[in-house]
């Protein structure tokens, strides 16, 4: 059943649940093959916009938009409420069942615009900041719009792309090691030798994952779960990571396919998402935390340029 109000919903379950649940579900369903909600094909669906605005979600809001996506195979990433979609002229088909996507608002005085960065895991609780849900439908859901074409570089670009962007960020990669791995004590990132994987987006891929994690160190955004997860910090580390890999990949128009090596984490994640329906929520905050976060040191890198230049 089709939602027609550019309203909050006013769902019996909790929000968060409700969201968390989705997720789980989407996880599970992929388990057997190792494809979690976030791989995507790094082309005909990367980071989800909203018809709109043409802003990028963000946060939990990107991973729960992909899960949908993925189910239904939707082939386009464009999002929109049904008065959105209305107000340009289409139609959401009856009997299409929207997606939810999660907004935050100041619970004070302040009565501004929703945010939907991801903010949604704060330490001191909803003190401030309180979610809201909204349905959202696909492009594939509604008649009467045709969606833009959507230029792709060719492959070779990409990849020199993201050389360059893993360049900006700053941080010490070394190759020669046996195993991908970021050594805190040395702060360093141990890639194995290029030709030792199975691509070049496979390369890229793992080289973020790890950069993922460096860029917890004290002296860039000194993350620590420990406190918030206890024993459950190093699989939720993992989890963010993973996230943060598959947003700059969208971002970057490469794809993120299924590993085995998830079957290691695949039950520690399913396990943390049941015990704390927040859990997702925070990791996929400190996903786009560290996005925000490789995304300004690109631009920092152009400002050094420049600079030598001059």
């Amino acid at each position: 059943m089709t939602t027609d109000r550019n309203r909050p919903t006013q769902a019996s379950k909790d929000i968060y649940e409700r969201v968390t649940n989705q997720i789980i579900a989407a996880i599970e369903a992929g388990a057997g093959e190792y494809r979690m909600p976030w791989h995507h094909d790094g082309s005909s669906v990367t980071t989800p916009i909203n018809v709109t605005s043409r802003k990028a979600y963000r946060g939990v809001n990107v991973i729960a938009l992909w899960a949908a996506g993925q189910e239904s195979g939707y082939p386009n990433g464009t999002w929109g409420t049904y008065r959105q979609w209305h107000e340009l002229g289409a139609q959401v088909r009856k009997g299409e069942r929207g997606q939810l996507v999660v907004f935050w608002k100041q619970a004070d005085r302040d009565r501004g615009t929703d945010r939907q960065d991801g903010d949604g895991d704060r330490e001191e609780p909803a003190r401030r900041m309180f979610a809201r849900g909204y349905t959202v439908f696909n492009a594939a859901q509604v008649d009467g719009y045709t969606p833009p074409e959507m230029p792709v570089l060719p492959e070779t670009e990409r990849i020199a792309h993201a050389e360059r962007f893993c360049s900006a960020l700053g941080i010490d990669i070394r190759h020669g090691g046996s195993q991908p791995c970021y050594i805190p004590s040395k702060d360093i990132v141990e890639m194995p030798a290029f030709a030792s994987f199975r691509d070049a987006i496979a390369y890229y891929g793992v080289l973020l994952h790890e950069c993922g994690h460096a860029s917890g160190a004290k002296h860039r955004l000194d993350r620590d779960l420990t406190g918030r997860f206890s024993s459950a910090a190093y699989a939720m580390e993992e989890c963010t990571v993973e996230l943060l890999s598959a947003m700059i990949c969208a971002d970057l128009n490469l794809s993120v396919e299924p590993r085995p090596d998830h079957a290691r984490y695949i039950a520690s994640w399913v396990d943390v998402l049941r015990s704390d329906k927040r859990a997702i929520f925070t990791a996929a905050s400190k996903a786009q935390q560290i996005a925000d976060w490789m995304h300004a040191q690109q631009g920092n890198a152009h400002q050094d340029d420049d600079s030598g230049a001059a």
